[in-house]
């Protein structure tokens, strides 16, 4: 964990700034990064979540590769159409290949190849893959870089109707997902841009240092989030309505006439996308002729949508969402470790011994612990803990030690109590 007291010079904005002091990032070249154990670690911990719930709403885990062959996205008419953020390459046979920036010609493909009929409609078919756009000028770090790692769906219907149903089912396993990491998500009606469709919603969190302006009805802030029992065979329209009815709007979307209407309970803020879902009918179907027998016998083209999350992206978006003066605040959900022991007498025998027995205890509890037994000065390792924000801090030092007590702080509130070690492990052998 290769920490940083200084910003680096290159890191304009808070979470550049903060994964490469914290040690999350190294840059390889410009807009690709290496992820570093810690990174690494809150990296795997948001695919999890995103994971869980799409495999919760009935969605199948698929593995697309990087490298894509030309062919395809001719097909679909988009490979001339895509413009020079597609990185294109020719392998040794002189085949044009291409490193997939998203992957709709190939889903495409492995569904012509293998569903025939409506009988085994609908479908949700997701990957978690890496990704490739040769922005021109990559900046702020994981939020706008060249190499990055996605979750995509991909849903295949037999008509309009189920295709709206399960676009409704994506909307609320969005709200859900961005909520597990503490996450207020605000979904806005958005431009499809080179995916094409005619109904599409992005997910913003607010962020004073977000990369686009938005405008809402406050009280899109204070709605309740879907409940964790959910069944996703009902019928979401009525949660989708309520989501949308009320003005939400991105800087390229916004209207001031309707804006002024709202007078007071317009909510003007900064915002970071961090997912985009899409409906666009029979767009590739038609295209690449992905056809399925409909119940009275006729070929027809199936109806699609996508749905993206930007994993890597996130780690970004929550840093900016989520930091103070001193560093990052992780949600516990996705924290790279629960807790954090100080020990601030390395070589002492007796804080060495008390350190080393609870973090092996709270190891056993099922917690994931980071313990600094490093000869270094406290305020060095204070600095160090709250920069890479884990939810926990325990303090030990030799008096408190030898009174039989350490010091217990929260890193979001900052609140600190004295406690004892076996007070410590029943607080967090409940959590």
């Amino acid at each position: 964990m290769p920490t940083l007291k200084e910003n680096p010079a290159e890191a304009q904005i808070v979470s550049h700034r903060y994964m490469m002091r914290s040690g999350m990032i190294r840059q390889s070249s410009a807009g690709i990064y290496s992820w570093l154990p810690l990174g690494l670690r809150v990296l795997k911990k948001i695919e999890q979540i995103v994971r869980e719930e799409q495999n919760f709403a009935g969605c199948q885990e698929l593995l697309m590769p990087t490298i894509q062959p030309a062919t395809i996205w001719r097909e679909s008419g988009r490979y001339e159409d895509y413009g020079k953020e597609m990185l294109r390459i020719t392998d040794r046979h002189e085949r044009e290949m291409l490193y997939g920036p998203t992957n709709e010609e190939l889903i495409t493909e492995i569904f012509r190849g293998s569903v025939r009929t409506y009988k085994d409609l609908p479908k949700l078919l997701y990957h978690i893959q890496w990704k490739f756009r040769d922005e021109v000028r990559p900046r702020f770090g994981v939020m706008r870089g060249r190499e990055f790692l996605m979750k995509d769906t991909y849903s295949f219907d037999l008509n309009f109707d189920g295709a709206k149903k399960t676009y409704n089912k994506m909307f609320v396993a969005y709200l859900r997902t961005f909520a597990r990491m503490g996450l207020r998500v605000i979904p806005m009606a958005a431009d499809s841009g080179p995916i094409g469709g005619d109904m599409s919603h992005e997910f913003l969190i607010l962020a004073d240092t977000g990369e686009s302006e938005v405008f809402c009805h406050k009280d899109i802030l204070s709605f309740d989030l879907p409940k964790d029992n959910i069944d996703y065979n009902e019928d979401f329209q009525p949660i989708v309505d309520k989501w949308t009815e009320l003005y939400a709007a991105t800087d390229e979307k916004h209207n001031l006439s309707q804006e002024s209407l709202l007078a007071e309970d317009l909510v003007s803020a900064r915002g970071i996308e961090v997912g985009h879902i899409f409906y666009f009918g029979t767009k590739y179907s038609k295209a690449m002729n992905a056809l399925i027998s409909s119940p009275s016998g006729q070929e027809i083209p199936v109806e699609m949508g996508s749905y993206g999350i930007g994993i890597s992206r996130l780690v970004a978006g929550i840093i900016e969402a989520s930091h103070d003066d001193d560093g990052i605040i992780w949600p516990e959900s996705v924290a790279p470790f629960d807790i954090g022991i100080i020990n601030l007498s390395s070589g002492n025998e007796s804080c060495d011994s008390a350190c080393e027995d609870l973090y092996f205890r709270l190891e056993n509890a099922g917690l994931d612990v980071l313990y600094d037994e490093r000869d270094e000065r406290a305020g060095v390792k204070f600095a160090n803990m709250d920069l890479i924000g884990l939810p926990w801090q325990i303090i030990a030092g030799p008096r408190g030690i030898k009174n039989g007590v350490i010091e217990l702080k929260n890193r979001a509130t900052g609140e600190k109590d004295e406690m004892t070690l076996n007070s410590v492990l029943n607080k967090f052998a409940r959590i």
